[in-house]
């Protein structure tokens, strides 16, 4: 197999694609991102990488805390359009119809429409170059009972997630494993 060298950019794919609001109730703002993850499972913390100059940087600056919003495949126009117009001329909720509910411990709101939405008070923040990034406790998770196994956890074939990678959104296909399945099989 031949390799050659690729342009700078996106090397991890796919990644979700995630709405994050912040700011307060009165006037919250959604932005479309696709550098997060999870960082740590003891004290659970989700990280979230923003350009500084976007309006939601600021905003979660000034608040110290966000919401990473799990949205469907079905809502992937939206998802595209909070990423592409800014927050600070254009009420994103109204634009879009989505609905601000008010999160269980912070003072922003979730997406009602997403059925995860995990609140996160920021703990660090460190300046990469172009982007911040943001790294949160998680102080509270929502999920729609639709989406869960029964066992208080998420059944990935009850969603449709939403995953970014070479400029696109792609859907998330079908189950191949699961944790430690390769070392049971090696053991039988």
């Amino acid at each position: 197999m031949t390799k050659t060298s690729i342009k700078p950019g996106t090397y991890l794919y796919p990644i979700p694609a995630v709405l994050v609001t912040c700011g307060p109730v009165a006037k919250p703002n959604i932005i479309t991102l696709a550098w997060v993850g999870t960082v740590c499972s003891d004290p659970p913390m989700v990280s979230i990488g923003i350009r500084r100059s976007r309006f939601s940087n600021a905003l979660i600056r000034q608040h110290g805390e966000f919401v990473v919003n799990l949205p469907t495949a079905e809502m992937v126009w939206v998802t595209d359009y909070c990423g592409v117009v800014s927050g600070q001329a254009i009420d994103k909720f109204a634009a879009t119809g989505l609905t601000a509910a008010p999160a269980k411990v912070l003072g922003t709101v979730v997406i009602a429409e997403c059925p995860v939405n995990i609140e996160c008070q920021v703990t660090h923040m460190l300046s990469l170059g172009s982007h911040d990034l943001f790294l949160g406790k998680v102080v509270a998770v929502q999920a729609d009972e639709s989406v869960l196994d029964g066992q208080g956890g998420i059944d990935l074939s009850k969603t449709t997630p939403l995953a970014y990678g070479a400029d696109a959104y792609w859907g998330v296909g079908e189950q191949l494993g699961t944790y430690g399945f390769s070392a049971k099989a090696a053991k039988a």
